[in-house]
């Protein structure tokens, strides 16, 4: 599922090629496109036609465009996209064949490139909510500020994470404690910091977690200068370019070749439905709590 540098390689593309533009038709060619949607999919084309994108805003894994009226003044309300485990929004000359996945199509009233939301899994999925001005959706306010925002309260979140009683890979992928970050970028993170996905939080003294944030930043900052993580063709950007951080992880999908620092074999184990990777050297396996 793309992550927090992937979205943000996404919208730093929507507020190029798509803030200021009105839309002049929109196309719904699949209605679990627009499910969140519930007033449906006719509604949600009279929601965004003749309106105008006025910015490209993320929080977490989420997009949000506001819309202006034909006027300018802002509409309150906000396009919402969520790119699920498959979705792309691209950018396309109009002229361009139609991807074998698309669910929904905006053109413009300058009759330029259109924007295509495609979703060969049909996880993601768009939706018009309530937002006022360039404020966050309601629906999105439960999501915590992520570790490359100005905002980020570090001594918050220190202290938020110390009183989890749950290990630390958990609370990493917590999107209510920090945002944007998911299976990957947590080994990577982990892996940085020394430290096994399944060690207490309860137990970390605020130097590992000050070292654990730093690893965080550290590789989201460095995945979005790469344009994000591609494992295949379904992670690209709104020009359809795939990102090549894929080519520096260190543990992530790298079973059985050694690790970067130490040389050891990178192990995978299982961990909710997924993987996780680490060196079992520069990672150990905490002991297990004594019971009573």
């Amino acid at each position: 599922m793309p992550e927090l540098p992937e979205v943000e390689v996404v919208r730093r593309g929507l507020a190029q090629w798509v803030a200021g533009r009105t839309v002049a038709t929109v196309e719904v060619h699949h209605p679990r496109a627009v499910r969140r949607h519930l007033e449906g999919a006719d509604h949600f084309v009279q929601a965004v036609t003749g309106r105008t994108f006025t910015a490209a805003h993320r929080r977490g894994k989420y997009l949000w465009l506001p819309l202006a009226e034909p006027d300018g003044t802002p509409s309150g309300r906000a396009l919402v996209g969520h790119l699920g485990m498959s979705g792309q929004l691209l950018v396309e000359k109009r002229s361009a064949p139609d991807e074998t996945h698309l669910r929904a199509r905006f053109t413009f009233t300058d009759g330029g490139r259109e924007l295509r939301f495609v979703d060969q899994r049909t996880f993601g999925g768009l939706a018009v909510e309530e937002s006022d001005g360039e404020a966050i959706p309601a629906r999105l306010a439960h999501i915590a500020i992520d570790p490359l925002d100005p905002a980020f309260d570090v001594d918050g979140f220190t202290a938020a994470l110390r009183r989890r009683r749950t290990e630390v890979k958990r609370a990493l992928l917590d999107q209510t404690l920090i945002g944007g970050v998911g299976n990957i970028y947590a080994d990577e993170s982990l892996w940085r910091a020394r430290l096994h996905g399944a060690r207490p939080t309860d137990k970390l003294t605020r130097p590992q977690v000050a070292e654990l944030l730093e690893g965080v930043r550290d590789v989201l900052g460095e995945s979005l200068a790469q344009g994000g993580t591609s494992f295949d063709s379904l992670y690209v950007d709104v020009n359809g370019q795939s990102g090549y951080f894929s080519r520096h992880l260190a543990v992530y999908g790298q079973q059985d070749r050694p690790c970067p620092r130490c040389g050891t074999a990178v192990v995978r184990e299982h961990f909710m439905n997924r993987s996780s990777y680490s060196c079992p050297v520069c990672q150990p396996r905490p002991r297990a709590r004594r019971k009573g």
